[in-house]
């Protein structure tokens, strides 16, 4: 059975609904691999789709769910919170116990800017930086957002506002110093993910920091990924490394909708002369989310287990991976794992990879990290794992066809 006759709701709900098809909306699952199309609804660390197939999640939700779906005791505090009105006109105290709590978990964070979504806060980010620093450009590297400042695809964004941004190769000190020499004091930010699949060490970003500053740049941390999920504290707090701003999503309200951007009062006392306000940015269920999130992170063993967890699953994946003869391991972080191919077109091989353990139950995605949550248990590792070693079969049977026939 190929995966479309498993999917045969699913694809006829997308070609009679051509205008709020998926594929065009949300573009995180635009690729070759045959995704599931339609949740029907989510729990623990599964989701189901409206097959009645179901799927042991390592996307989770790309990353914003850290305790679990439908965690009774963030939804419940959403609930009572939206029963008192979800977007009041005037602002209400659960802010300042946000704050205080956001505070009190994240370094260097003497205030902070609530928004709504992650590229809400990496554009206010930029924004703060350019006016307490009086510069225009802005070094990037890494997913920032789609905003037009750091989208990734260029079309539909004017010129003029791309040449105020540039790049860097990671891991390449010298590839940031030839950006700070071209551009030399016109530069507010370097706004980058402390990493994505390659581990950096603390050193290099210090490094980072240091040249940052010495330019008279502000170093700010996009930590929409590894907020809450490395340490309470992010990254800045796991490796050692203060970063002048930062940024947070996802982990840090279990699925719901919020976002923040943090840092010193010299820094973001500067917000009083900028231009920065939403609609939503008061919504009650994003604020009262985040607190339980992470008030449950704070005072629980939740990033413990989900340390243990991804350290089992690299671990087996990787077993998996050499007992298989395939040229491959598990890369990143244990509350972020994924997997590399040492090979010539690794994407193939990944997507081969990503097809199978679909196939057999587990979600995961060929081009993004993949998540661990609280709501996982050995047991699903262990699945996890048995499937991965199937799927590596696949990719092997795959490798060799393709070997045979070049």
């Amino acid at each position: 059975m190929t995966k479309s006759d498993t999917l045969t709701r699913s694809l006829t709900e997308v070609d009679a609904n051509f205008q709020a098809r998926p594929g065009i909306l949300a573009g995180q699952l635009a690729t070759d691999v045959e995704f599931p199309v339609f949740a029907e609804h989510s729990k623990g660390s599964y989701v189901f789709d409206i097959e009645g197939n179901r799927y042991l999640d390592f996307i989770l939700g790309f990353g914003s769910v850290i305790l679990g779906h439908s965690n009774e005791s963030v939804d419940n505090a959403v609930i009572r919170a939206i029963r008192r009105g979800i977007n009041p006109t005037l602002h209400t105290t659960d802010q300042i116990q946000l704050t205080k709590l956001l505070c009190s978990s994240i370094p260097n964070a003497d205030m902070v800017a609530i928004l709504r979504t992650g590229s809400d806060a990496t554009t206010a980010a930029v924004r703060i930086a350019r006016a307490h620093t009086g510069r225009q450009h802005i070094i990037r590297w890494g997913y920032n957002g789609w905003h037009d400042w750091c989208a990734p695809r260029e079309t539909g964004i004017p010129q003029a506002t791309r040449k105020l941004t540039s790049t860097f190769e990671y891991g390449n000190l010298s590839s940031l110093e030839a950006v700070f020499l071209e551009h030399r004091h016109e530069i507010a930010a370097v706004i980058m993910m402390p990493l994505e699949v390659d581990v950096p060490s603390a050193s290099y970003l210090a490094d980072i920091a240091s040249l940052t500053r010495k330019n008279g740049a502000l170093l700010i941390f996009d930590e929409i990924r590894t907020g809450f999920r490395l340490a309470l504290g992010g990254a800045q707090e796991f490796f050692g490394v203060q970063a002048d701003l930062a940024t947070f999503s996802k982990a840090m309200a279990n699925g719901y909708c919020i976002s923040c951007v943090t840092g010193p009062k010299h820094i973001m006392q500067c917000i009083e002369n900028i231009s920065m306000s939403s609609l939503f940015f008061r919504s009650r269920d994003g604020i009262a989310a985040s607190i339980a999130t992470i008030e449950s992170l704070r005072d629980g063993n939740s990033l413990t287990k989900i340390w243990s967890l991804g350290n089992k699953f690299m671990t087996g994946l990787s077993a998996a991976a050499q007992a298989t003869g395939v040229p491959a391991r598990a890369a990143g972080l244990p509350p972020m794992p994924y997997i590399e191919f040492d090979l010539k077109d690794n994407s193939a091989a990944k997507q081969v990879f990503a097809d199978a353990m679909i196939r057999r139950g587990i979600l995961i995605h060929p081009n993004h990290h993949w998540f661990i949550c609280e709501e996982m248990g050995g047991n699903d590792i262990d699945i996890a794992v048995q499937n991965a070693k199937l799927a590596f079969e696949d990719v092997k049977h795959f490798l060799s066809k393709n070997a045979s026939e070049s």
